[in-house]
C-alpha cells in the first residue's frame, strides 16, 4: 500500500537530490534541509555559486544556441526549417542548462534569466509529440530509426530523465507546470511503453532510473518508482529483447549480469554510477535488503580498489571506463568529470539511506578535488578529464593540455552547471530528534525538527581553516541532538578502506566546546553527537586540526609504488610546473620534508600554498589555470629515514 505522500515538494520546499515521499515500509531514513532553506555565505563556494550564476549558466546557453542544440527544438516544434545539428547527444545540455538555470533563480533571482529560462521551455513543449515522445535527433534525421529501436546505441530515455529532473527543478523554483506537464506525459509514455507487461528493455544509457524516482518523489505516482526498479531488474535479462535493443558490449552499460549480482565495477563510468544511484534509492524507498547489499558490495570495489585520491573514477579513456582492481594510472586517468558528480550523487543517497559519514568522507574528498577541478575559476572553461600528471603538451583534454569551453559531447561543463547550486542542498540533515552538519561551509539554515523550528549559523573559513562555530537557535527550548561530521582526514583515515593511508602520524587532536566549555567526544559513524536541551543563543565549536599530511597508496597501485602525495585537510595538493621552476620532474617528498603554508589571497583566486622544503604545491583543483604546464600529484619519496621509514 502506497504511503501517504509528503507533499513537501508540492506545498512549497524540496531539495536535490531530496526524499519527498515516504518509504515503503521502510524505517526512517534522513532528509536534507531543503537547499532554498540553506543560504551559503563563505568566502569560498559562494564565489564559486556566483561565479557559475554570472558566467556558467549564461555560457552553457550560449553554447547551446551557438551549436544548434536550441534549434533543433526549434526545428521540431515547427518554428524554423532545417535539419537536425549535432550528434545524438545534443539535447541533453538543452535540458541540464535548464536545470541550473532554475536552481540559480532559487538562490540568484534574475528576471532576464527567468524570460529565457520561460521561452525556452516553451520551445521544448511544442516540440513534444501529442503522446509525450520528445527525442529531437529522432524527430529530425531521416536516417534515425524509429522511436526506441536502438535503445543499445541511442540516448532516447537518457535524455528524458535529464528531462524529468529539468522540469522537477523549474516548478520547484517558479511553481509552473508546464515543464512538469511535459515531464509528466513523457513518463507515463515510458511506463506505457516499457512497463509491466511491456517491452523488456533496459535504457542504453542509466540515469532514467534516479530521475523517475526523483519524479515519484515530486508527485507520489508510485508507478514510476515500479518503473525504475523494473528497469534496474531487467539489466543482464536478455529474454524476450526487442532486436537492437541488446548492447553489443554488456559490460561496457552494465547489463552483463542481474544488478543484485554485480560485485565489481566494470565498464562506462557514469553510467554504472547513475545505475548505482537508482539502486540506492531502491534499495532506501522499498527497504530493500537485497538491493542494499549490492550496493553496498559495489560501493566497497569501488573505494576499496578504483577511486583515485582525488575522488575521481575511471581509468580508463578506451570506453570511459572503470578499470581492473587498482589500475589508477596517473597521466593517463580518464577521471570524468560527470563521474566525480554522479559519485557525489550516489554517496549523498548512501549517507541519507543510513546515517553513516563514511559516504559524506567520499563525496567531500570528491567535491573539492576531483569536481572542482572541472571547471575554472572563471566559470567558463572545463576539464572533461582530470588526470593526476600532466607534461603539459599531451592533449589530454579531449584535444587540449588544458581546459577548453566545450566538447562535441557538452555533458561536463552543463552537469556543472546544473550541480553548483544545488550545492546547500548536502548540508544539513534531519531525522527524528537528530541533527546532522555533513559539510563545514560558512551559511546559515531553517528547518523543523520534531515540531520545532531550529536556526543553525555555521561560520568557518574551511577548507583552509579546521575551526567551525554553530550559533543553534531554537525558536523554543528542546531537547535534540547535533551530530557534527569528524571527517575522515581528521580521523587518520584518507578514505574508508586501505587503498590509501598517511605516512606520518597525526598531529593535534580535536577538539570541541560548547557554550565555551570543553565537552568529551562522542564519536560514531563519522560523528561526534552533542545530545542536549539546548536555548536560544547555545553555540558549538569543533576543532580540527590542519596539519599537511603525506599519502601513500596501496602497494597494488603500480604506478603508485616508490610515490606520495600531499594534502591538508580536504584538498589534496598538486605541484605544477609554474611555481617549480617550469617542471615537476625533480619534486620529491620524504619524511624529514619540512612543510610550511603560506596565505596567498592574490593566488588563483586566493589560496594556501603548501611548501614542501624548495618546492611549492597548490591545491589539485586550482591547477592549470596558468596556461598549459607540467603537474604532478603523486611524487617520488624521498631516502627513508634511518629507522627504514619514509
Amino acid at each position: 500500500m502506497v504511503p501517504t505522500v509528503l507533499l513537501g515538494f508540492l506545498l512549497g520546499g524540496a531539495a536535490l537530490p531530496g526524499l519527498l515521499v515516504a518509504q515503503v515500509g521502510a524505517p526512517e531514513r534522513l532528509r536534507e534541509v531543503p537547499f532554498p532553506d540553506v543560504k551559503v555565505k563563505d568566502a569560498f563556494w559562494a564565489k564559486r555559486m556566483e561565479t557559475n550564476a554570472a558566467a556558467t549558466v549564461p555560457a552553457c546557453f550560449q553554447k547551446c544556441e551557438e551549436f544548434g542544440h536550441i534549434d533543433n527544438f526549434k526545428r521540431v516544434a515547427k518554428l524554423m526549417g532545417g535539419e537536425h545539428v549535432g550528434t545524438h547527444m545534443s539535447d541533453g545540455p538543452v535540458y541540464k542548462s535548464l536545470e541550473g538555470a532554475a536552481y540559480t533563480l532559487i538562490s540568484h533571482p534574475d528576471p532576464k534569466l527567468e524570460k529565457y529560462v520561460e521561452d525556452l521551455i516553451r520551445i521544448v513543449a511544442a516540440a513534444q509529440d501529442p503522446d509525450g515522445y520528445l527525442y529531437t535527433p529522432g524527430a529530425l534525421n531521416p536516417l534515425q530509426p524509429p522511436r526506441w529501436s536502438k535503445l543499445s546505441g541511442s540516448h532516447e530515455l537518457f535524455f528524458a530523465g535529464h528531462m524529468y529532473e529539468a522540469a522537477i527543478a523549474h516548478f520547484q523554483a517558479t511553481r509552473r507546470r508546464t515543464f512538469l506537464d511535459a515531464a509528466v506525459r513523457n513518463a507515463d509514455l515510458v511506463v506505457k511503453v516499457f512497463g509491466e507487461g511491456g517491452r523488456p528493455d533496459v535504457p542504453g544509457h542509466q540515469e532514467i532510473e534516479l530521475a523517475l524516482v526523483r519524479l515519484y518523489r515530486a508527485t507520489g505516482n508510485r508507478r514510476y518508482l515500479d518503473q525504475a526498479k523494473r528497469f534496474l531488474d531487467l539489466r543482464g535479462h536478455y529474454e524476450g529483447r526487442a532486436p537492437g535493443t541488446t548492447n553489443p558490449k554488456p559490460e561496457y552499460a552494465q547489463d552483463h549480469l542481474p544488478v543484485l549480482e554485480q560485485a565489481s565495477a566494470v565498464g562506462h563510468a557514469v553510467r554504472a554510477l547513475y545505475m548505482y544511484s537508482g539502486m540506492a534509492d531502491v534499495a532506501s524507498l522499498l527497504n530493500d535488503a537485497a538491493y542494499s547489499a549490492a550496493v553496498e558490495r559495489l560501493w566497497r570495489n569501488v573505494v576499496d580498489r578504483k577511486t583515485y585520491i582525488t575522488g575521481g573514477l575511471g581509468a580508463r579513456r578506451q570506453g570511459e571506463a572503470f578499470g581492473d582492481d587498482y589500475e589508477l594510472p596517473n597521466d593517463t586517468a580518464y577521471a570524468e568529470t560527470c563521474a566525480a558528480i554522479a559519485s557525489v550523487f550516489w554517496n549523498y543517497r548512501l549517507f541519507l539511506a543510513s546515517g553513516d559519514g563514511k559516504y559524506l568522507d567520499v563525496l567531500e574528498r570528491t567535491l573539492y578535488n576531483g569536481l572542482l577541478s572541472g571547471v575554472a575559476l572563471d566559470g567558463e572553461r572545463f576539464f572533461y578529464v582530470n588526470p593526476l600528471a600532466s607534461d603539459g603538451k599531451r592533449a589530454f583534454n579531449v584535444g587540449r593540455p588544458t581546459r577548453q569551453p566545450w566538447f562535441q559531447v557538452p555533458c561536463c561543463p552543463t552537469n556543472v552547471c546544473r550541480f553548483l547550486p544545488s550545492l546547500p542542498g548536502y548540508l544539513y540533515a534531519v531525522r527524528g530528534s537528530e541533527v546532522f552538519a555533513n559539510l563545514y561551509i560558512a551559511s546559515e539554515a531553517k528547518f523543523a525538527v520534531a515540531g520545532n523550528e531550529i536556526g543553525l549559523e555555521q561560520k568557518t573559513h574551511y577548507p583552509w581553516d579546521g575551526e567551525v562555530r554553530i550559533a543553534v537557535r531554537p525558536a523554543r527550548p528542546a531537547r535534540f541532538a547535533v551530530n557534527l561530521r569528524l571527517p575522515g582526514w581528521a580521523r587518520n583515515e584518507p578514505l574508508p578502506g586501505d587503498l590509501y593511508r598517511y605516512a606520518d602520524a597525526p598531529k593535534g587532536t580535536v577538539a570541541l566546546e560548547v557554550n565555551g566549555r570543553a565537552v568529551p567526544l562522542q564519536p560514531g559513524k563519522g560523528f561526534v553527537r552533542v545530545d542536549r536541551l539546548w536555548r536560544a543563543g547555545d553555540s558549538i565549536v569543533l576543532k580540527l586540526p590542519m596539519p599537511v599530511r603525506r599519502v601513500v597508496s596501496n602497494p597494488a597501485v603500480a604506478g603508485n609504488r616508490g610515490r606520495v602525495a600531499i594534502e591538508r585537510g580536504p584538498l589534496v595538493y598538486c605541484f605544477e610546473g609554474a611555481d617549480n621552476g617550469g617542471t615537476v620532474r625533480d619534486v620529491a617528498v620524504g619524511r624529514d620534508t619540512a612543510f610550511k603554508t603560506e596565505v596567498r589571497p592574490e593566488l588563483l583566486g586566493g589560496i594556501t600554498v603548501i611548501r614542501a622544503g624548495k618546492y611549492s604545491a597548490i591545491p589539485y583543483y586550482s591547477w592549470s589555470h596558468r596556461g598549459p604546464g607540467e603537474m604532478a600529484v603523486w611524487v617520488p619519496l624521498g631516502a627513508p629515514n634511518q629507522k627504514g621509514e619514509l
